[in-house]
């Protein structure tokens, strides 16, 4: 049986804590629905209500579209337990796309270990935290974190970075612009 809260408790966070993959799901008013793998130790909480990831570049950005169409800004990021008690844990509300070269963004990265390839900061107002049985999650052992999507941005550069984001991350797969500006998005070094 699921149980709802206002706020991020002390035994969510501490679960969180102990996550090496989460999920974050958006929909545009119309269009297809997104969920996205996340992991690379990316996910801050920032306070009760208050939790941001750091976002690397991938193939899309329908989570920034998403945000960005009709002034949907609806977001959860759900976490599951793969080893011990069976939990699920969503955190519901409204989010932001703080992209790299704001001032938005520059104040959040020293809450994180900025990678090559980040693009942008997502934050997440929290309005419902619930958590649920996960007694249909199957366990799994973690291994290590993949190197290769880091690695390929530490061996390609800026220049490339950039022109892939104007090739691969300006709109969505359902055509919905992204906002992205990839000459003012200073990469990092």
């Amino acid at each position: 049986m699921g149980k709802q809260f206002e706020r991020i408790e002390s035994a969510h966070k501490s679960f969180i804590e102990r996550q090496k993959i989460f999920f974050v799901a958006t929909a545009p008013p119309k269009g297809r629905v997104n969920v996205s793998p996340k992991g690379l130790s990316s996910f801050r909480i920032l306070g009760d209500n208050d939790v941001a990831y750091l976002d690397c570049t991938g193939s899309g950005s329908e989570t920034r579209a998403h945000l960005m169409a009709a002034g949907d800004k609806r977001l959860t990021i759900m976490f599951c337990a793969f080893e011990g008690d069976p939990v699920i844990l969503r955190l519901y509300g409204q989010a932001q796309s703080l992209m790299r070269g704001t001032q938005e963004y520059a104040a959040l990265i020293p809450h994180f270990d900025e990678f090559p390839g980040a693009r942008q900061i997502v934050r997440l107002t929290i309005d419902l935290v619930q958590t649920s049985c996960g007694m249909g999650v199957p366990l799994f052992d973690y291994k290590q974190e993949r190197g290769s999507l880091l690695g390929y941005w530490t061996t390609h550069g800026v220049d490339k970075l950039r022109k892939y984001w104007a090739m691969k991350n300006m709109r969505s797969i359902d055509d919905l612009p992204t906002g992205f500006l990839p000459d003012s998005m200073v990469p990092p070094t």
